[in-house]
């Protein structure tokens, strides 16, 4: 009886130290959330800055449709640079199907890339992305200064450049939107303004 009582005992004071510590993990979790939260995916110092007014350009799309980067009237644009040969560019499909759809009052999606058409008629067909406006276009690498992929531009209804980066994970394709609701515009901006407090 003396033993069963004592395990009883023993099992409680499990249990309580199992809560404790699952309390304390939730809160290191919650208090590691908070300071990686992503504000702005990593940009580099090349091509035009943030606030900047993003050139007019007249492009065409794969299927013959004009498209005109900036001049959309009350509507922003999210240019997704990638390649037939980038698999984080493919991995990151689903979440452009996904922001094109939730996001379809405000925000047009284009796809960017540059090269032979065949190979990104294929991929278009492969991936299902035919709802998307899909442009090859040097010019328009160029001007953002795209370096590496995948790497997306959002640009504002007001023609200017709101955020813009390279894109590893849907994590840091959102932060660009982050970066347009906080007004914190990069990681490093956000670290700049956290050592400035510290």
């Amino acid at each position: 009886m003396e033993l069963l009582a004592f395990s009883n005992i023993a099992l409680w004071v499990l249990v309580l130290v199992e809560l404790g510590i699952i309390l304390a993990l939730t809160r290191q979790i919650g208090i590691l959330f908070e300071r990686v939260t992503p504000v702005g995916a990593m940009i580099s110092d090349s091509g035009p800055d943030i606030g900047a007014k993003v050139p007019s350009l007249a492009l065409t799309a794969l299927d013959g449709a004009a498209l005109t980067l900036g001049g959309s009237a009350d509507r922003a644009q999210l240019v997704f640079f990638l390649s037939t040969t980038c698999p984080i560019c493919k991995a990151l499909i689903p979440a452009l199907r996904s922001i094109r759809r939730d996001e379809a009052g405000w925000l047009d999606v284009v796809l960017a890339s540059d090269g032979r058409p065949d190979p990104h008629r294929r991929m278009i067909e492969k991936e299902g992305l035919q709802d998307f406006p899909y442009v090859l276009s040097a010019e328009l690498g160029q001007t953002f200064k795209v370096a590496k992929l995948p790497f997306a531009v959002l640009i504002g209804a007001d023609d200017t450049i709101v955020s813009k980066g390279l894109i590893n994970s849907r994590e840091q394709l959102e932060s660009l939107f982050t970066a347009k609701e906080s007004g914190i515009p990069t990681l490093q901006a956000a670290m700049q303004q956290a050592a400035a407090q510290a």
